[in-house]
């Protein structure tokens, strides 16, 4: 059973950047893809990106497009979303997540495996 861990959250003023790490433990990192979530107060747990195994694949929210990064060392056993120019409506507990199934439904949370606890990002205006 893989365990996901989510670090590097926190607070940070609009226009700012934070990265965020999930690292895994008890099992095999690349047999899942892997996605990033968010869940503001009083919403549902949106879709923020995934990449596939090998990394050579990534997706993303269109909210999130063009600001946002996702990525993965396979030898560390971890996935990274890289957050620039941060707005107050990215605030949100972050979670990664692992699947080991393919397609198109990556956006989907109910098609995850495994989950994080999550991590705090507040975006001050």
């Amino acid at each position: 059973q893989v365990q996901l861990v989510e670090s590097g959250g926190g607070l940070v003023q609009a226009g700012g950047s934070l990265r965020l790490s999930c690292a895994a433990s008890r099992g095999t990192f690349t047999f899942y893809n892997m996605g990033w979530f968010r869940q503001a107060p009083g919403k549902e747990r949106e879709f923020v990106a995934h990449i596939t195994r090998s990394g050579g694949f990534t997706y993303y929210a269109d909210s999130v497009k063009g600001r946002f990064t996702i990525s993965r060392d396979n030898a560390k056993s971890t996935v990274y979303l890289q957050m620039n120019t941060l707005k107050p409506e990215d605030t949100a507990v972050y979670y990664c997540a692992a699947r080991s199934s393919y397609g198109d439904t990556y956006s989907y949370p109910n098609t995850y495996d495994y989950w994080g606890q999550g991590t705090q990002v507040t975006v001050s205006s």
